[in-house]
């Protein structure tokens, strides 16, 4: 299997992240962790990672984040949103959790609208590629979630905090 999809470095959801890694995500699990990220380090991600063309990131590389850039639900305005993904064969993986809040996030709605997108490795506008997406559903979508949760514990927490309100979107997007 080659090391990039389209553009973006392939990521295997299997693999056991390294201890730095692993201590960083649960730190980032916890509630005062997702409200510091939420709040302070993802506003602020997306420019920091095109800045540094994806050498820096306010996660520290814990988890791999790339940028999906959308086309607004509503406005038509281009949206830049660095989001943590992973692979499932050559379909690039996004989890709409919103952090465990009661609604998806923007981008969700920006997919729905308008599936056609791209993502940029590191936040950089010549590394990447353009995607189609597609929300999973059903077995697959249930396979994609526990595979999100087996990387990042944080997943189930949130699937909890929306129990009943609504169920967390897993994405897929296939190179175009």
């Amino acid at each position: 299997m080659a090391d990039l999809v389209n553009g973006v470095p392939r990521v295997d959801p299997s693999r056991r992240p390294a201890a730095w890694r692993r201590g960083m995500l649960k730190l980032v699990g916890t509630k005062a962790g997702t409200a510091i990220h939420r709040t302070i380090a993802a506003p602020i991600d997306a420019r920091l990672m095109r800045l540094t063309r994806g050498r820096v990131n306010a996660g520290l590389g814990a988890v791999p984040l790339v940028v999906l850039r959308a086309t607004g639900a509503k406005s038509g305005t281009r949206r830049d949103v660095p989001l943590v993904y992973f692979n499932d064969g050559d379909d690039v993986i996004l989890v709409a959790s919103s952090y465990g809040r009661e609604q998806h996030p923007s981008w969700y709605y920006n997919l729905l609208a308008h599936p056609e997108c791209e993502l940029l490795a590191g936040g950089a506008a010549d590394r990447g590629g353009r995607f189609v997406a597609r929300p999973a559903d059903g077995p697959d979508r249930d396979r994609l979630y526990a595979l999100a949760v087996g990387y990042y514990s944080g997943y189930a927490t949130y699937a909890t905090n929306t129990d009943g309100i609504r169920t967390i979107a897993v994405f897929r997007l296939t190179p175009a």
